[in-house]
């Protein structure tokens, strides 16, 4: 199985690990760590290489904050936050992804060199999906998200939260691909904490293997979820290991990229869990 990006064809016969960086003030977990009111980059620019030697295959770029309740960020500002860290980070040899949903931020970090379009929208703002179409290669990530950030968790999804995310995701890459967007560039993310309660993200994970059906490879985003602190760690600064646990209970069900801020404990895992394969 591979997926078709800008610059390389990433082969997932094995699981991949994909390293988050948030060049944000206010992200859920590590808002402002990377990020500075004077615009410097050097602390986002070192997380990049960190990644790397700890592990990292592939680098997951965001400048706006999607967790619950979370403000929209302006054009210019998304730009400013990102462009300069792309730009170093497709030096780096790894397949970079932009964590976006406007359609001027997904083409201008494309002209960089950028490999993948994350988008928490599913190409559904207006101008995305033809912004990914336009490209000749670029790989994309469509995840499921009920409502907005705003309001997704004043009122989460009701009845089986399987199969309408199973739904909406094969719609949405069919219209991808009558766009004429190639099936191999496609990646699926059923959402997990957008616009779910804790229950319902546990039954995505229990039953990750029913996604497999659709015939896309499926990219699973555990990383510190509030869901994960509901079971396990109130704390953010102890929900590494359930993240971790998290992140291999979806390589086992059949993930093949996993999305997580913990890259060296989580390579780690997946280690183990090969060597016993």
């Amino acid at each position: 199985m591979i997926w078709q990006t800008s610059r390389f064809q990433i082969d997932l016969s094995r699981p991949r690990v994909m390293g988050i960086v948030n060049v944000t003030p206010d992200s859920f977990s590590d808002g402002g760590r990377y990020f500075t009111k004077s615009g410097g980059f050097a602390a986002a620019l070192a997380h990049c290489e960190q990644l790397i030697k700890d592990g990292a295959d592939l680098l997951d770029i965001g400048g706006e904050s999607t967790r619950p309740g979370a403000s929209p960020v302006q054009l210019a500002a998304e730009l400013a936050r990102v462009l300069p860290v792309v730009r170093h980070a497709v030096s780096l040899g790894v397949p970079v992804s932009v964590d976006t949903y406007k359609p001027e931020v997904m083409r201008a970090v494309l002209d960089l060199g950028a490999d993948i379009i994350n988008d928490i929208w599913a190409l559904r703002q207006p101008g995305a999906l033809q912004a990914v179409a336009e490209h000749p290669s670029c790989g994309v990530c469509l995840m499921h998200m009920h409502r907005e950030p705003q309001t997704m968790q004043s009122a989460p999804m009701e009845g089986d939260v399987v199969a309408q995310v199973l739904a909406f995701l094969q719609r949405a890459a069919r219209e991808l691909q009558d766009a004429g967007v190639e099936q191999t560039r496609i990646v699926l993310d059923v959402g997990i904490g957008f616009g779910k309660t804790v229950a319902q993200n546990f039954a995505l994970l229990a039953r990750q293997q029913e996604f497999l059906a659709a015939g896309y490879p499926l990219l699973a985003a555990w990383s510190r979820k509030s869901s994960l602190a509901a079971v396990a760690a109130p704390e953010m600064a102890d929900r590494m290991v359930p993240s971790v646990a998290a992140a291999l209970l979806a390589v086992e069900r059949g993930a093949r990229v996993v999305r997580v801020h913990d890259v060296r404990e989580t390579v780690q895992a997946l280690q183990v869990w090969a060597a016993a394969r």
